[in-house]
């Protein structure tokens, strides 16, 4: 069968199970992983970071998915809890929740990606599947993994690494792979100090995007080989990925659009300005990232909430909403939201200007305030007159003031 027939990839997605890395704390987003797993973040209105990847695999026709958490997991279980529960179990189909529990013999938690799989080595080999697809749980983009899947079994390949081009500069945050013509990998260097560029390119290099396709059995002879090392610290992409390279079929999968030949969105918001620069751009009139594509949709919990109210039309007190995105929930009684993106359930009163803003749910934003280029954390009450964005020093002494000049804001700092 041809690869490029649907019934083909059908098969091969149907023959997957797919292990969603979910624990990582996205130390760089600070106070806004204080209380939720960077996965649980929220982002784009209405949607946690969980959502792309989990929508990914449904799109693709994967609906065999575990979640494997550990940093601070309530949050992100209790999302997945009321909006991933709802699979045909009697057709195989599961979200599962894999909490860090100590399956093994050890008596650690996760201590790394390749270690995460191990500990559930038990669960993966029961469900017999042939294929296991590995996805980092806090990236936000879409893609058809059935496609790797066909190119994964058309080149015979062992493991299968998904890959996007970045600049030299922001390669060195990423494990950056060395290829052949045949795009099977001959290097692989974890954030290396001088990255190499990709071929035909003097500015790009080729970086791993954290997602990875195994033949199942396979799988577990490297997962066992590396557990039984005493040296390994117990990652893909450190310690498993450099060992198999030499003697093993190790194929790049670059994350290109199938008809135009470009690279598609795909944003890592591991940053305060990141994440502020991710929401502001869906605001845009034809933003990069299209959420209403009805052919690849991005699936949520959402709460029933009545939709967005704008009161007040009133000299110097009028409840308007320009270049914004305002989610179900909110009220903007006599107050302008200007280039901004507001969550579930925000009210901002009278008098105020919220500017260049991200506002997450169940904020309310008294009278009178003056909110520009913030992010403001969910359950935040900002008191009437608050002033942020226009003094940096006085941000500083009481918020979180980026490198770009983003104050993030949380109920915490406010004494709340």
């Amino acid at each position: 069968m041809s690869t490029h027939n649907p019934r083909f990839v059908s098969l091969l997605t149907r023959d997957t199970l797919a292990l969603v890395l979910a624990g990582g704390r996205g130390s760089r987003l600070y106070e806004l992983t204080d209380r939720r797993a960077k996965p649980a973040v929220f982002f784009g209105g209405k949607f946690r970071i969980i959502d792309f990847p989990l929508s990914n695999c449904v799109n693709s026709g994967i609906r065999k998915i575990g979640v494997l958490t550990q940093y601070k997991a309530h949050s992100l279980i209790r999302h997945l809890v009321h909006g991933w529960s709802n699979f045909r179990t009697d057709l195989g189909e599961f979200v599962e929740v894999l909490p860090a529990s100590q399956r093994t013999s050890s008596d650690h938690w996760y201590e790394g990606t390749a270690d995460a799989i191990y500990q559930n080595l038990d669960i993966v080999e029961a469900l017999n599947l042939k294929y296991v697809l590995i996805l980092s749980g806090d990236h936000v983009y879409k893609m058809d993994y059935g496609e790797m899947l066909a190119q994964h079994v058309a080149t015979g390949a062992d493991m299968t690494v998904a890959c996007v081009g970045v600049s030299l500069e922001d390669a060195k945050g990423f494990g950056v792979m060395t290829v052949d013509e045949h795009k099977r990998v001959m290097a692989f260097d974890e954030k290396p100090a001088n990255p190499q560029p990709m071929p035909g390119s003097d500015d790009t290099a080729l970086a791993s995007m954290g997602n990875y396709i195994f033949n199942t059995q396979f799988l577990f002879e490297q997962l066992r080989q590396d557990a039984a090392n005493p040296d390994s610290s117990r990652d893909f992409g450190k310690d498993i990925i450099p060992s198999i390279i030499a003697n093993h079929a190790v194929y790049a999968h670059p994350f290109r659009d199938p008809v135009t030949g470009e690279q598609p969105y795909w944003r890592d918001v591991g940053t305060i300005d990141a994440f502020w620069e991710a929401n502001m751009e869906l605001v845009s009139v034809e933003p990069e990232l299209n959420l209403y594509d009805e052919t690849w949709p991005i699936l949520t919990y959402h709460r029933q909430l009545p939709s967005a109210k704008f009161v007040f039309q009133e000299p110097g007190r009028e409840g308007k909403a320009l270049d914004s995105v305002v989610s179900a929930g909110c009220v903007i009684s006599g107050a302008a939201v200007i280039n901004s993106l507001l969550f579930s359930n925000v009210k901002v009163h009278s008098y105020s200007t919220v500017t260049d803003s991200v506002i997450l749910p169940e904020v309310s934003i008294g009278r009178h305030c003056r909110i520009s280029r913030a992010v403001i954390d969910r359950g935040c009450h900002l008191p009437e007159g608050t002033v942020i964005g226009e003094d940096p020093v006085a941000d500083a002494a009481r918020f979180r003031v980026t490198e770009k000049g983003i104050t993030l804001v949380t109920p915490a700092m406010l004494g709340q």
